[in-house]
């Protein structure tokens, strides 16, 4: 494993429970997610400790979630556990026995490939640490080290073949002489060597000892290929041996590779590819994706596999720096600077700095001078090169632009601002002009696409699946697994046919309409198709208990606005399509069926909305039911400040509209508003009614059942992520049919993962008294599902240890004897596992309901991969389930399956099944909408909530505290909580 062999023996022999913090001590519900929640890292940086005469990195210590990223999805949670030193939960479900059978039989060729043999020979691991002169955190330097040829001579390069992680870990089939090797290396004399070997001139002198390194090769252990064969066929259970061996395989298929194309993280990018323009200084292109992992293959033998798939990458355009940048801000030059000169006046709280922090780290190279020089930029500040001054060699204290002028010849234009590099110049920092820097090459885009484009980046990235199955091949021939050294030089051998596996087409259940429709139930065709029509049928369940009494819309003014004709016409054809679906609206004395109508100024602000809704109120004489607002266009901040007064000011659902769909108001846009509206007014659309699970488990229905589903989403990457809340969302069905889901909301810290123990108690504890008082007669379920989105494997045991202790306790505080069995399901979609079945629809997608148990899946654990949808575009992403918890055997696993693709069929805003299971689907809307309850959107309305939740980031490398305020609360006596709010 790398650590020190008393550490692992101590945890082991310690043999720490996987529940509860050890210490006794009570944790601030904000914090306590921090000891077990592993991060999502970027590989980036990893810390690195200083000690006397070395900054040794400490040997890898896989407990720490820095030193697993590589091999983050492949372990399992049983070797997640052992690699902390946990002893592996008792209660782990284990794959069943039996494969499901029901529904028909498909051929499916996975994007999968076989490792037909493992090393046989002795491989020798080292730990890699450096002196204190070398910062270890700058991973081109250390490469650059690693690379030297002080460094491969006395390791006896090429002869013997090394293998880095880049990091702290190195391999070689040999062992070195003493256990212990220092290497000294001098950068520069290297590089003085090399020039005067190609007949170029010297550098200049310079301080040759900042160039200067000193690099550890210590021996650690050998590794053992046995005990990954013993615990593939099951002879022993997961091993720290295991791990290594499975680590040292990752990082030997990757070497090849990474010294022919561009390395990001585990995928790699041909260089000279053909290039997409994404616009604002960003390109796209493609490479190849390949990880390495246990699974049960197509074979059914435990073995391992590499998946292999398309990769799409961001990048920078390798373009001059000041082009770049005024593409990105979408100006003319001059406009550029025009804006920055405004801007610069407060420059440290101006908007254009936050988006300049997108330049931060990018490599350019300076043409001012031959050859030309490399840096990184620091930041760019705001001055232009005749404010930026410096003190030359003579004391003199000269501008940027004087000093181009005396010593290039090069004037340079005022206006612009100029660029800090991360290197100094004799001990000092060096400023340089954008006329004289050019991006470098294969640089990743890290920040946040815009909408146009992301709107480029989806048309470059979605593919069908002929064209996606041809990019694997011409990925799998790019990796050139046969011909690679690395690989045959250790006997690691790769499959380069595809495994092709036997899955089962779940029969989708009946779908219902009420009573009225003219066909109350789709018909199996169009369910195995993935798409029905809604006219001519009835919504099973209309807004009987919210009829539209009182209700406005609110035309918002500017450039393409709506005109009244075109409102009072949508306004017509919604009721009549409404009422046609079975809606109710009910008819005044005066105005009959026809709402308020009127104009929205936006200069108002919050004020708008408030003047419709009183408008509207007057009108009716009562608080209104429903608004509706007609918007211009697609501007996020418009809608936001439209929700949060609606939902937090006046406790009243809306439903915003744009302009053109209002100007067209064809049928089949206004059955799709209808469906929201009636959604949050209280009905539902269609009913999944199972014709298995009552086979499967006569008791079935007669269970009572609580469906959970939980998302935690956080800040996009960018300008402002590093201070904005984390929200997490929880949802709670509230039928016997589970059409209807409460959904709560709130702040989860800065970056938290896992859903604080107040958010629990507040939010899922308000809606499990609802369920309790409301369809569990005073008791609470027998059985609770709760379906988990977006961990990874190093977060399972926080979802159990964090998440449902807290849920558990809930159930004690509210006075239940004995709590609910759970049942936990891991819903994963970022994974790169793809279907490619013998017979799909007409793109040769998989029919919805195709599932896949072999090939791909972890060789005991249980897992799986579930299609329940339809691909509208592209190639269809099947949703990787793994049950980490099934309590006292409360759901057979045919049965869970069956349930989660049914409930995809209701999902009550479309006539489509949908790809994940509603209850997370609810939970990503709701956490998107809550978005506008912050306390800082630009309203002006509601109380400012002051106090924050303080919470310590959990995900990248933060350890900073950052307040996080809570959002605003919605109104509790307008009962808006109660309702699908956020659909």
């Amino acid at each position: 494993m790398g650590g020190p062999s008393k550490r692992r023996a101590k945890a082991e022999k310690k043999g720490t429970s996987s529940s509860g913090n050890s210490s006794g001590r009570s944790r601030d519900a904000t914090e306590r997610s921090n000891p077990k929640s592993i991060p999502r890292l970027d590989g980036n940086r990893d810390p690195h400790p200083t000690g006397p005469g070395l900054s040794r990195n400490p040997v890898i210590e896989y407990s720490r979630p820095q030193d697993l990223k590589n091999i983050s999805e492949a372990l399992g949670y049983a070797g997640w556990c052992v690699a902390r030193g946990l002893e592996i939960p008792g209660e782990l479900p284990r794959r069943p026995g039996k494969f499901n059978t029901i529904g028909k039989p498909v051929n499916v060729t996975l994007n999968t490939f076989n490792v037909d043999k493992f090393p046989t020979q002795i491989v020798y691991q080292y730990d890699i640490s450096w002196g204190t002169g070398t910062d270890a955190s700058k991973r081109v330097l250390v490469k650059k080290i690693w690379r030297s040829k002080a460094v491969k001579d006395a390791l006896g390069e090429p002869q013997n073949l090394w293998i880095y992680d880049g990091n702290k870990l190195a391999w070689c089939g040999k062992r070195l002489p003493r256990d212990e090797l220092r290497i000294e290396v001098d950068l520069d004399a290297e590089e003085a060597q090399d020039r005067a070997a190609h007949g170029l001139p010297l550098r200049g002198a310079r301080d040759s000892s900042k160039n200067k390194h000193k690099l550890y090769v210590k021996f650690t252990r050998q590794l053992d290929f046995s005990a990954l064969q013993s615990f593939l066929n099951n002879q022993t259970s997961y091993s720290t041996e295991c791990i290594d061996t499975i680590n040292f395989l990752d990082h030997l298929m990757r070497e090849g590779p990474s010294l022919q194309y561009t390395q990001i993280k585990k995928s790699f990018f041909q260089r000279g590819e053909r290039r997409f323009d994404l616009g604002g200084g960003v390109e796209a292109f493609k490479g190849v994706f390949s990880s390495l992992r246990p699974c049960l293959n197509n074979k059914l033998e435990k073995g391992l596999t590499v998946n292999v798939d398309v990769a799409n990458g961001t990048f920078w355009r390798s373009q001059p720096l000041g082009p770049a940048m005024f593409s990105s801000f979408n100006l003319d030059p001059d406009r550029f600077s025009g804006l920055f000169m405004r801007e610069k006046k407060d420059w440290r709280g101006s908007s254009m700095k936050k988006d300049m922090h997108r330049f931060k780290k990018i490599g350019v190279s300076a043409t001012h001078v031959k050859p030309h020089v490399q840096y990184t930029i620091d930041e760019v500040e705001g001055k232009d090169v005749n404010e930026a001054t410096f003190t030359d060699r003579d004391g003199n204290t000269v501008s940027l632009r004087q000093y181009f002028a005396q010593k290039y010849q090069k004037n340079l234009r005022p206006g612009f601002p100029v660029v800090k590099m991360t290197k100094k110049i004799r001990g000092k920092q060096v400023y340089l002009p954008l006329e004289v820097l050019n991006i470098d090459a294969n640089q990743r885009y890290n920040t946040k696409l815009s909408d146009k484009q992301t709107s480029e980046m989806i048309k470059f990235a979605v593919t069908l699946p002929k064209d996606r199955w041809a990019a694997v091949i011409n990925g799998v021939q790019l990796l050139n697994w046969q011909q690679d050294r690395f690989l045959n030089h250790y006997g690691l051998k790769i499959n380069p046919a595809p495994a092709k596996v036997k899955g089962v087409l779940l029969p989708p259940p009946k779908s219902c309409f009420g009573a009225k429709s003219r066909q109350a139930v789709v018909d199996n065709k169009d369910l195995l198709q993935g798409r029905w029509r809604l006219d001519g049928r009835v919504f099973a369940l209309p807004n009987t208990d919210r009829p539209i009494k009182g209700w406005g819309i609110c035309v918002v003014q500017g450039r393409g606005a709506a005109t009244p004709d075109v409102a009072k016409r949508f306004a017509a054809e919604f009721v009549k399509i409404y009422t046609a679906h079975g809606g109710i609206v009910a008819s005044h004395p005066t105005h009959g069926t026809t709402p308020w109508i009127g104009p929205g100024n936006l200069a108002d602000g919050g004020e708008m909305v408030n003047k419709a809704y009183q408008a509207t109120g007057n009108r009716y004489q009562q608080r209104p039911s429903l608004m509706f607002f007609i918007v211009n266009d697609r501007n996020i901040e418009i809608y936001r400040r439209i929700k949060k007064s609606m939902d937090i000011r006046f406790g009243v659902v809306s439903q915003v509209i744009q302009s053109k769909h209002a100007q067209t108001a064809s049928g089949q846009y206004i059955s799709n508003v209808c469906m929201k509206v009636n959604a949050k007014l209280g009905g539902a659309t269609n009913v999944a009614v199972s014709q298995v699970i009552p086979k499967l488990n006569p008791k079935a229905a007669s269970i009572p059942t609580m469906v959970v589903g939980a998302d935690v989403s956080h800040p996009a990457p960018g300008a402002g992520s590093g201070e904005a809340a984390s929200f997490a969302a929880i949802t709670v069905s509230n039928d016997a049919t589970f059409t209807r889901y409460w959904a709560e909301v709130q702040t989860n810290g800065h970056r938290v993962e896992m859903v604080t123990t107040s958010n629990i108690e507040e939010h899922f504890g308000h809606m499990a008294k609802n369920w309790m008082q409301r369809l569990g007669k005073g008791q609470p379920p027998k059985r609770v599902i709760y379906i988990r989105d977006g961990v990874s494997e190093g977060q399972y045991a926080a979802v159990l240890n964090e998440e449902v202790r807290d849920m558990k306790s809930v159930f004690a505080k509210l006075g239940c004897k004995t709590t609910p069995d759970f049942c936990v399901m891991i819903a994963g979609k970022r994974h790169h596992i793809r279907f490619f079945p013998e017979q799909g629809d007409r793109n040769k997608n998989p029919l919805p309901g195709t599932l896949v148990e072999t090939g791909c899946t972890h060789p005991h654990e249980f897992d799986f991969y579930l299609c329940s949808h339809v691909a509208i575009k592209g190639t269809a992403r099947p949703i990787h389930y793994q049950c980490i918890l099934n309590e006292n055997g409360s759901w057979q696993a045919a049965e869970m399956q069956q349930f989660l693709f049914e409930h995809s069929y209701q999902y009550i805003r479309s006539t489509t099944p949908v790809s994940l299971h509603p209850a997370v689907y609810y939970a990503h809307l709701a956490a998107d909408r809550a978005r506008a309850h912050v306390s800082d959107s630009p309203v002006s309305s509601g109380k400012k909530e002051a106090q924050g939740q303080a919470a310590r980031s959990s995900t990248g490398s933060s350890s900073r505290v950052i307040e996080v305020a809570p959002l605003q609360p919605m109104l509790a006596n307008t009962g808006i909580r109660e309702t699908m709010w956020y659909i």
